[in-house]
This record gives structure tokens, C-alpha cells and sequence, in this order.
């Protein structure tokens, strides 16, 4: 299994509660986290750190979750495993992230257990 230590994940939510719960999650398991609270800064810290795996949550103000990973991609040609988090799951949202390529999509409020089970998939996945 992939490691946790040195990896970073990147949470993207606007509500800052909900962003200081995810990082809960994920430094106790051995996570570094960086939280950005929009799109614009989330494209911004993957521009100036390695970020292995992010966190977006779908509806931020001005740019979605997914309309930053799809930003990130096409103006930066950065790809990093991303997971898209929500309260609004719906048939529509899971046929737009699967085609952005999202890994996985979960619902609000997150399970932490999923939660670090789904970054140590992605993880082994894609950095073995």
C-alpha cells in the first residue's frame, strides 16, 4: 500500500468548517494538507506545491470543483487523482465527474474511514 507520509492533500471547500474536518481526517493518518477556500487558490497552491491527491468540493463560488479541475487541466496541464465531494449527489454530477476523469465522488458530511481508504486507493493507484 501507498504511504501516507509526505503526501499532500489538497482540500478545497468553501466553508472553512468543513475544510479544517477534512484536514482532521487526513493529518492524524499521516497526511500534510494545504485548504484553499475557491478554485483560484486551489489552482494557485497546486501551482506552487506537490499536491498528490485533491479534494474539491463540487459547489464553490465562481468556479465549481469540477470546473477547476478541468481549469487545472486544459491552462496548466496539470492532472492530479481528484475527489469531488458534495451534499447535492445526483445521476447528472457522477456523469459529469466521471467524464472530467474525478477517481471518485462522495457525499457530505464525509465518512472519515471511506475517506482515507479512498486516498490510499488513489494512491497506490497512481504512485506506486
Amino acid at each position: 500500500m501507498a504511504r501516507s507520509v509526505h503526501k499532500t492533500i489538497l482540500i478545497t471547500d468553501v466553508d472553512e468548517s468543513s475544510r479544517e474536518q477534512l484536514r482532521e481526517v487526513f493529518e492524524p493518518a499521516g497526511f500534510r494538507t494545504l485548504l484553499a477556500g475557491s478554485g483560484e487558490e486551489a489552482l494557485h497552491l497546486s501551482s506552487q506545491h506537490e499536491v498528490h491527491v485533491a479534494v474539491f468540493d463540487m459547489y464553490l463560488p465562481r468556479l465549481s470543483g469540477l470546473e477547476t479541475v478541468e481549469l487545472a487541466r486544459k491552462t496548466r496541464g496539470l492532472w492530479i487523482p481528484t475527489i469531488l465531494v458534495t451534499s447535492q449527489h445526483s445521476d447528472r454530477l457522477l456523469s459529469l465527474a466521471l467524464k472530467a476523469r474525478v477517481q471518485c465522488v462522495l457525499n457530505k458530511p464525509v465518512d472519515k474511514p471511506l475517506a482515507i481508504r479512498t486516498v490510499n486507493r488513489i494512491l497506490e493507484k497512481f504512485y506506486r
